[in-house]
């Protein structure tokens, strides 16, 4: 499992559904996470890197340090599913995908990932987790603050 997170201070996502474009996610401070999912990921890969994503300190302190971690600064998060992070290139220019995960689990686990980041996130409050279409062509529009990219790869952690 891949999570490729982008600290941001905007990000929006929108869905081209037959034609029709349709914004289903928008925040401001926080993360954007690309998630990738491969063949054999299960939950307890996706506990490691959420847990991992929710306590990752990379909002700075009121001395400038990155010493925060997401909630401490009231951020969200946009989740959107994102399976070419799987693409081999080893062979030829065109891609091959067949490291990710199948559709109908990788679903499911994109699910469980986007319920636990509400779990951690939600506080009786508004919603701070948004979340594109999984498996739709989708647009996404983000202001990368840094800029600050990590990639969280659950065979390294």
């Amino acid at each position: 499992m891949n999570f490729v997170i982008q600290r941001v201070t905007s990000a929006s996502v929108d869905v081209n559904e037959n034609g029709e474009i349709k914004e289903t996610g928008r925040i401001d401070l926080g993360f954007v996470v690309l998630i990738g999912i491969s063949k054999g990921d299960n939950k307890d890969i996706a506990d490691k890197l959420v847990h991992k994503l929710i306590n990752l300190r990379i909002f700075q302190d009121q001395e400038g340090k990155t010493n925060l971690n997401i909630d401490a600064v009231n951020g969200k998060m946009l989740l959107v599913s994102q399976f070419t992070l799987y693409a081999d290139c080893k062979h030829g220019n065109r891609p091959s995908f067949t490291d990710a995960g199948e559709p109908k689990e990788a679903e499911a686990l994109y699910n469980y990932i986007v319920e636990k980041c509400k779990d951690a996130l939600n506080h009786g409050e508004e919603s701070r987790v948004a979340t594109g279409v999984f498996g739709g062509d989708m647009t996404i529009n983000l202001v990368n603050q840094g800029p600050f990219t990590i990639i969280l790869d659950s065979d390294k952690l």
